[in-house]
């Protein structure tokens, strides 16, 4: 399923690194940037989710709140959140179904690695509805933070 602008998000209940259950419904009547990222401790992720950490202040002066979610484990992203000082909730998808419903998910990956998040980006406004989605097939490759910021200053 390929989401696109004015398509419904796709619900979702993950658990966050402190182990509590969250939801996209916790969150309406705010805006979302929703971030897909393959694995945690690899470079381009670390690259992208520092320069959301060190902008946070921008989202919250903006009234966007940011969801990190990856496959990997909440143990895991616990620890890599606490390495790296994430100041946003990371999310764990470790059954791959949030992914997959965003159309957010590799088949193969690379190392012969099956059912990676792929690099996604959607903002989502405060009535639930996608105003930007951007699903990226190379891993190396960052969202287009430029026009969501963009995005989410104009739904403010």
């Amino acid at each position: 399923m390929i989401l696109t602008n004015g398509s419904k998000a796709p619900g979702f209940k993950l658990r966050d690194t402190e182990k509590k259950e969250v939801s996209l419904e916790d969150y309406k009547g705010q805006n979302v940037l929703l971030l897909f990222f393959p694995l945690a401790f690899t470079g381009t992720c670390t690259e992208e989710l520092c320069l959301i950490r060190d902008e946070k202040s921008f989202y919250d002066d903006i009234n966007a709140q940011i969801l990190a979610i990856s496959v990997d484990s909440l143990f895991t992203l616990e620890k890599y959140k606490a390495e790296q000082g994430y100041n946003f909730p990371m999310l764990s998808d470790f059954n791959k179904d949030v992914s997959r419903s965003y159309g957010a998910l590799y088949d193969d990956f690379v190392l012969g690695m099956k059912g990676v998040s792929k690099r996604s980006a959607f903002v989502i406004d405060a009535k639930g509805t996608i105003q930007y989605a951007e699903v990226l097939d190379n891993a190396g490759e960052l969202p287009n933070f430029e026009t969501i910021n963009s995005i989410l200053e104009k739904l403010r």
